[in-house]
């Protein structure tokens, strides 16, 4: 039999690792991002992304860009790519933390 708890803290890990994925196809994002159309790095603050004193609001701007699917219209494959990863990646983390907060309700009632 397996054990629930041992399978919660797996399913934990396998969430952790892609929220890791995540965070460097981001960063990856990013650089690309720079590179090859540096007006729209600067309005999602490209630069301050990832520091303490980034603005929210902007960076919300990248967030929504992707969920919108705006990047299909752009010039540059390279950095559509990248945003189809990052956007599959955050449905994908996404999906594990619901499962995660569903398993952890689940364990409370069960135990």
């Amino acid at each position: 039999m397996i054990n629930t708890v041992a399978f919660f803290w797996a399913l934990c890990v396998v969430c952790v690792v892609n929220m890791a994925r995540y965070y460097s196809s981001l960063r990856a994002l990013l650089v690309v991002l720079r590179g090859c159309d540096p007006l729209l790095y600067q309005y999602v603050d490209g630069g301050g992304f990832f520091t303490a004193h980034g603005q929210p609001s902007k960076q919300l701007r990248l967030v929504r860009y992707i969920f919108a699917q705006r990047y299909l219209d752009h010039h540059d494959p390279e950095f559509i790519r990248r945003c189809e990863r990052v956007r599959r990646q955050f449905m994908l983390t996404s999906a594990l933390c619901g499962l995660i907060v569903v398993s952890l309700v689940a364990l409370a009632i069960w135990h």
